[in-house]
């Protein structure tokens, strides 16, 4: 088994699984502050065009988006059932529920794929490219524009941060972690928490409000 690296600036572990720490949720709050602003401008936009959202949103394809949540809840347990793994260093479940974490990640996107591909027939497309005939109003534009540009941003995070997971999975099976040292899983695991949470927020602002 590999042993851990020690970065040449960290005097020890401790301190350098702080720094990863302490690291890792400055990115993550910089994230967060990313979304609420997309969420700030969509509540301006609600408020400004409300029966158009409202309009918007009940011709909105709720199944779609409520297996997608259904996915990414389950993906969150398997995720964190990844760190319980690691723990007891039985490696083999930590390869599998990475493993399973990407794949569903990779439902995720392919359910959103279909549900892009639908909006694309309709017309709901976002800014001058919207020619939904349904939904004809400016509201109606504003809402898939936001819709396009969160749920687009949000699509991408997942493609990260199944990159980063099978990275993980990578490493994880060849044992460069122990139960000892596993801190850069641990975060990274939390990075899609974050994609989770994120969806949990986007979900009854598209789908059910």
């Amino acid at each position: 088994m590999p042993a851990p690296k020690l970065g040449e600036q960290f005097g020890s572990y401790s301190v350098q699984e702080h720094a990863l720490r302490l690291g890792m949720w400055a990115f993550l709050g910089s994230e967060l502050l990313l979304f609420a602003g997309l969420f700030a401008l969509y509540a301006a936009y609600r408020t400004m065009y409300g029966p158009d959202f409202e309009a918007a949103i009940r011709h909105n394809t709720l199944w779609y988006g409520t297996i997608n949540t259904f996915i990414l809840l389950t993906s969150s347990l398997t995720v964190a059932l990844s760190v319980w793994a690691v723990r007891r260093e039985k490696f083999k479940l930590v390869v599998f529920f990475l493993f399973i974490t990407i794949l569903q990640g990779a439902a995720f996107l392919v359910v959103k794929t279909l549900e892009y591909v639908k909006h694309y027939t309709d017309g709901a497309l976002p800014g001058p490219y919207y020619h939904w005939h349904e939904l004809p109003t400016f509201g109606a534009n504003r809402f898939y524009t936001m819709y396009w540009v969160m749920t687009g941003l949000h699509a991408g995070h997942v493609i990260a941060g199944m990159c980063v997971l099978a990275w993980f999975c990578w490493r994880a099976h060849h044992r460069h972690y122990t139960a000892e040292h596993h801190t850069m899983l641990e975060m990274g695991t939390l990075y899609w928490h974050l994609v989770d949470v994120i969806w949990i927020f986007l979900w009854p602002m598209l789908y059910l409000s």
